[in-house]
């Protein structure tokens, strides 16, 4: 979206949150409000009030915030001293804390919405509620929220309104919330019987046959383009010592996020990222400038100490498997090293037909190394990008904090993004690992090293493919990509000479054997989102064929099985969407 569009959009949303204001205020004046933001769908009010808003209270809320834009009220600006705003709000104690943490000599601003409504806030809004008549708006929902995202704090009514400069775009966004409702990974997964996460292990997958036949899928496909791509794979322990956390950083930077334990008197943490054992492996071996670029892999599990509140099926877990790699090399090779990571994102992605978007993350107000360091990598990336083509934007503050990166955001097939792969260039951990190369002279000198991931995690990949596909994954890829349906017992030993046959090409088949109309068999296959259903009877028995149906094509016709299998095997081989 243009900057300027933007722009307008998010001071369009800041004035309909004063207008949702106004309106709870009116229809319930014991009301306290608390803070209004603009957000990326539309905007929100955190509210104190005993009554309990439902949705029969929406249709109420937005007749009367339509009332106030048709009433043509200005937004009016003032400027208030401390012990104005204090007196302005009295009673409020939400807004009383606000603004008694604000300097004494600091100008403070209120907007007027009509004559009898303000509010603290800093703007900007449009001149008049005639503005807003043409702005698209609906009631979403209402969440719980406690004040300042404190549980030591008083829980709020938090009032969701989606919001859109027209009608078509609410009605597109509508209509992908729909969708995504539909694809919600959380619901096909067990509908799928693909994993469930037990409240005896929250935020931590257990997978079930299905599931783990997807994500070893999917872990074989990382195996061999990264083999391709010239990796080798290591495994490095799941706990590791507290001093050599020390020595990375991670114990003053990200304890909070790890799971300590002792042993024998030693503090162990669990490890919540992979580099350290990366580090480890390369302190084995003497290194020569020859060996580089040195590409290392791992599938290593981590777990990370998430809050309960962000949990969110596989998105956001406390256990998951990162397809992490360090790649150690000179300073010369960095943006062909960029470039290579580059093409190898390109090609997974594109596999399973996801578009992307590329950021850079720059230093964080909490990093270590210097700053002339952070400069010289900050630059190397943007560098490699240009000069690859790659439009990007800046995400100011948001690298890792011992080095810049480089994340892709891949768009699923109803236009959401999802942040997955990133690459981080590392001038710090080398050097506090005290890695070292022999060099063309001779003399030791220290390597350049990234960082990367490709999936991301396979749990969050996992929940975007899920969604993106709505369970129906490509054959390749299908936990079952044929399923048998007899037509009756007497056709019962020849679906089980086509379900060998077939496993001897290791296509992966299940026998729907039960004594059902072929009717149901056909319809629960379809909910199972198997792509092929190889209907066997009397004649197809008699012909040594397969009746051949596809989940969204239909009837295929009947084929000699030996024919089904080269059609499928090429349709697997091909890695073919559809």
């Amino acid at each position: 979206m243009e900057q300027e569009k933007l722009e307008k959009l998010q001071m369009y949303r800041h004035s309909m949150a004063h207008v949702l204001a106004k309106a709870l205020k009116q229809i319930w004046p014991e009301v306290k409000l608390t803070i209004g933001p603009a957000v990326d769908n539309g905007f929100y009010y955190d509210i104190d009030l005993n009554h309990a808003i439902t949705p029969e209270d929406f249709a109420k809320i937005e007749e009367k915030m339509n009332e106030i834009i048709k009433n043509n009220e200005d937004f009016v600006r003032k400027e208030v001293s401390k012990a104005e705003a204090l007196k302005m709000f009295e009673g409020n104690e939400y807004k009383l804390e606000l603004i008694n943490e604000l300097p004494e000599n600091e100008v403070i601003t209120v907007y007027y919405t009509g004559e009898n409504f303000v509010d603290l806030c800093r703007g900007p809004h449009v001149e008049n509620t005639k503005f807003l008549r043409s702005f698209a708006f609906k009631l979403d929902k209402v969440n719980g929220a406690y004040w300042r995202g404190s549980e030591k704090n008083k829980m709020l009514q938090r009032v969701y309104v989606l919001g859109f400069l027209d009608k078509n775009d609410l009605k597109e966004y509508v209509h992908m919330m729909e969708e995504a409702l539909k694809r919600d990974h959380r619901k096909l997964g067990k509908e799928l019987g693909l994993y469930f996460i037990s409240d005896y292990a929250k935020g931590m997958p257990t997978y079930m046959p299905k599931g783990l036949t997807l994500k070893n899928t999917l872990i074989d496909f990382w195996r061999q383009v990264h083999k391709k791509a010239g990796y080798i794979e290591i495994e490095t322990p799941m706990a590791m010592s507290r001093e050599l956390w020390e020595v990375s950083g991670h114990w003053d930077h990200y304890k909070a996020n790890m799971y300590t334990f002792k042993c024998e008197d030693e503090t162990f943490a669990v490890k919540p990222m992979n580099c350290p054992g990366g580090m480890l492996y390369y302190q084995q071996n003497i290194h020569s400038y020859k060996e580089f670029p040195l590409r290392v892999g791992e599938l290593g599990k981590v777990h990370r100490h998430e809050a309960s509140g962000t949990l969110n099926g596989l998105l956001r877990v406390r256990c998951f498997t990162q397809d992490d790699a360090h790649i150690f090399m000179l300073p010369n090779q960095i943006e062909d090293e960029i470039k290579n990571v580059m093409q190898l994102v390109d090609q997974v992605y594109s596999t399973f037909g996801l578009k992307y978007t590329v950021e850079l993350s720059t230093m964080p107000e909490s990093h270590i190394g210097e700053v002339s360091e952070w400069e010289v990598a900050e630059t190397a990336l943007s560098n490699a990008l240009k000069n690859m083509g790659l439009d990007y934007k800046i995400n100011a503050g948001d690298g890792a904090f011992y080095g810049p990166k480089i994340d892709i955001h891949v768009t699923d097939c109803i236009g959401r993004e999802w942040q997955c792969g990133t690459i981080q260039l590392d001038m710090q951990l080398p050097k506090r690992f005290n890695l070292t190369y022999v060099d063309s002279d001779g003399g030791l000198k220290e390597p350049i090293m990234i960082h990367r991931v490709v999936y991301g995690s396979m749990e969050r990949m996992i929940a975007v493919l899920i969604e993106n596909f709505a369970g129906a994954f490509p054959t390749w890829l299908a936990p079952v990509q044929v399923k048998l349906l007899n037509i009756s017992d007497a056709q019962l030993d020849y679906a089980k000479q086509v379900k060998e046959e077939l496993e001897k090409y290791n296509i992966r088949v299940e026998l729907d054997d039960r004594n059902e109309k072929i009717g149901k068999k056909i319809r629960e296959a379809q909910l199972e989102k198997i792509p092929y259903m190889l209907v066997i009877g009397d004649k197809e028995m008699a012909e040594g064929k397969v009746s051949i149906r596809h989940r969204k094509e239909g009837d295929k016709g009947a084929m000699e099985l030996q024919e089904f299998v080269n059609f499928i095997n090429a349709e697997i081989a091909s890695k073919e969407i559809k």
